[in-house]
């Protein structure tokens, strides 16, 4: 008797890591506070199947022309003095055929990745690697909830864009102002919480916390993805779980960056 499958159950997915160097053919500033950079070049095998996934980017030192570096057993290895920041980043958009990739910056911060994208010109070039791998999320569930801030953006608007007609999301974003909010184009059933932080630097409220706990929220199995600082990801669902009773394993939270840290507002 073979055992029933989960229609539920999350598909881990390994996927081929690959490095490759692209050029950015065009900046679009969506907010004032985040740019989406187009980059160009041989996309060939690129997969990026579920929302939360993440590509890493390479960021080099000042003066260091960004070049692909040799694999060797441990992965990358690079020249002393060529080691780049690395960080990770949603997949936003996508078309191997064609040979681009949109990636999201939030322009707050002075890490190396935010200050790349504060500069960042057509023509430029930069090293991404990946994914990975994905955790899919199967469409199977009765009701999703998005939590999260800015640096969340990306993989909250990927979700809500890629959900089945009518699937109920709710989705509650804190953002610093109105100005910030972004609007998606979905197929979804979709109930766009926006909270404001106006003006009180990131990560120093509890207004995701506040709205979720205030939430008259749907019943049914329900899967919940809670990402951004990371203070704030784990009391979102540590109230998911043992207020709202949702089952642990269809909670997700990740913690995107820690409040007091360097290099603290780097999005996914």
């Amino acid at each position: 008797m073979t055992e029933a499958i989960d229609p539920r159950a999350l598909q881990r997915v390994r996927h081929d890591t690959r490095l490759r160097l692209l050029t950015v053919t065009a900046v679009t500033d969506i907010t004032p506070l985040m740019r989406r950079v187009r980059l160009e070049g041989d996309m060939t095998g690129f997969v990026s199947p579920a929302h939360a996934d993440h590509i890493k980017a390479f960021f080099f030192p000042e003066g260091v022309t960004p070049l692909l570096p040799p694999m060797g057993p441990n992965g990358a290895e690079f020249e002393p003095g060529t080691r780049p920041e690395m960080r990770d980043y949603t997949p936003r958009y996508w078309n191997v055929e064609a040979g681009w990739i949109e990636l999201d910056f939030v322009l707050h911060g002075d890490g190396p990745a935010s200050s790349w994208a504060a500069d960042v010109a057509v023509g430029k070039t930069l090293v991404i690697g990946g994914p990975r791998g994905s955790i899919v999320v199967p469409m199977t569930f009765e009701w999703y909830l998005l939590v999260g801030d800015e640096t969340a953006l990306p993989a909250i608007g990927r979700r809500i864009e890629e959900l089945p007609d009518g699937a109920p999301v709710v989705a509650v974003i804190e953002v610093d102002a109105p100005v910030e909010e972004q609007r998606f184009e979905t197929r979804a059933d979709l109930d766009l919480i926006y909270v404001h932080r106006n003006g009180a630097p990131a990560g120093t409220t509890s207004l995701l916390l506040d709205k979720v706990r205030a939430l008259n929220l749907p019943t049914g199995a329900a899967y919940a993805y809670v990402a951004g600082e990371s203070g704030m990801s784990k009391s979102v669902r540590q109230h998911l779980v043992e207020d709202r009773g949702l089952n642990p394993e269809w909670v997700k939270a990740a913690g995107y960056w820690l409040l007091g840290t360097a290099d603290a507002h780097e999005p996914h």
